[in-house]
């Protein structure tokens, strides 16, 4: 039976979503100034697709997720390809040394984005199809494994560390809910460590970024000069902020604070009060989009509805953790706040595809 979407879990994507584009105003108004002589150049360009987004959202909550299982290989094969495409010179653009994007006038498309959602669709029906089989390392793991992995390898050939790792962790949660044994994943997090230890070593600016997240000092204007510009964004914050609009790091200290580093602007602006605000926000998405995955009876609604609300928290607590310091900078977005059309898109439908599970199942509270 269909019931009434969740709109607790609507209005607050849609409040998170409303104050990220204040927030980009504030943070980059100056430098959207000094550079194209327009301060609303990001938050014109945010505002748009935060529109499209609440457009995206709305239609997808009206699409039976039986659909997603039903094209499921259909999209991952599309996402596949796309991410093979954007490696090609010529078509994929390189910005700030990723071979990420494809420029589309004057916005970037980023398809390893796209390939978040369309992997958790494909896991989720990969783990609702083969439940029996999951005990089984070599005939249930290992194949969806393969194809996880090889994902991994096309995104990391950009590079983009952050958004496979995002994918990685997400997908290992869902792996780790449908039975698997405990001692399987300390062998495979064993082997994980040591390959992200060879990805570090094999590139010299991922090194540099570790150096600096231990002591950001020994380079204070190269690859530790984001991290301490952080830290003095959020030390002076205090209880209730400088106030909006009222950010000093803002000029020209944090590179490009309305992308990565927002959550720094928000902590200077509106203090520990502001940051307990959005951090309470985010978990009560989680929360409630995590009820939603409760609810479900059936087993491909349950994986996707749980892939999609791990995939939005793990991205956020990633995103905050290396904003105050406690892991290296691995370049990932805050959803829903940090400028970039393609990080928003993705957020509002996965939203969107939560909702319709919503209707499924759902019982008033």
């Amino acid at each position: 039976m269909k019931n009434k979407i969740d709109y607790k879990l609507f209005i607050a994507v849609i409040a998170i979503a409303l104050f990220g584009i204040i927030m980009i105003y504030s943070a980059s108004s100056i430098w959207a100034e000094y550079k194209f002589q327009d301060p609303f150049k990001f938050i014109k360009a945010q505002g748009f697709f935060f529109i499209l987004g609440i457009f995206l959202m709305l239609f997808l909550s009206k699409v039976d997720y039986q659909l997603y299982y039903k094209k499921a290989n259909v999209i991952l094969f599309g996402c596949f390809l796309l991410l093979l495409l954007v490696l090609i010179p010529g078509i994929g653009t390189i910005r700030n040394g990723s071979r990420s994007w494809f420029g589309i006038g004057g916005f970037g498309i980023q398809p390893s984005e796209f390939a978040k959602v369309g992997l958790i669709i494909y896991v989720a029906k990969y783990l609702a199809n083969n439940k029996k089989n999951m005990r089984d390392i070599k005939s249930g793991v290992l194949p969806i494994l393969c194809v996880i992995f090889a994902f991994f390898a096309l995104i990391m050939l950009e590079p983009d560390f952050g958004t496979a790792m995002v994918i990685v962790l997400t997908l290992v949660v869902m792996i780790f809910t449908s039975g698997v044994k405990i001692s399987f994943f300390v062998r495979i997090g064993i082997v994980g460590l040591i390959g992200i230890v060879a990805l570090i070593i094999v590139a010299p600016y991922r090194m540099a970024r570790i150096v600096s997240f231990l002591n950001p000092w020994t380079d204070p204007l190269g690859s530790g000069f984001q991290i301490i510009q952080s830290l003095y964004a959020i030390g002076p914050g205090g209880l209730l902020g400088q106030g909006f609009m009222n950010s000093r790091q803002k000029h020209f200290y944090l590179p490009e604070p309305q992308t990565d580093f927002i959550f720094s602007i928000i902590s200077e602006e509106f203090g520990f009060l502001g940051v307990l605000i959005v951090t309470s926000i985010f978990f009560f998405i989680f929360y409630r989009a995590l009820t939603i995955s409760l609810k479900q009876s059936d087993l491909f609604a349950k994986y996707l509805s749980f892939g999609l609300s791990f995939g939005i928290i793990i991205q956020a607590l990633l995103n905050l953790c290396v904003v105050v310091g406690i892991i290296p900078v691995t370049g990932v977005t805050l959803p829903f706040l940090s400028y970039g059309g393609s990080s928003l898109l993705v957020s509002m439908a996965s939203i969107g595809i939560l909702l319709n599970i919503s209707r499924h199942n759902y019982q008033n509270e």
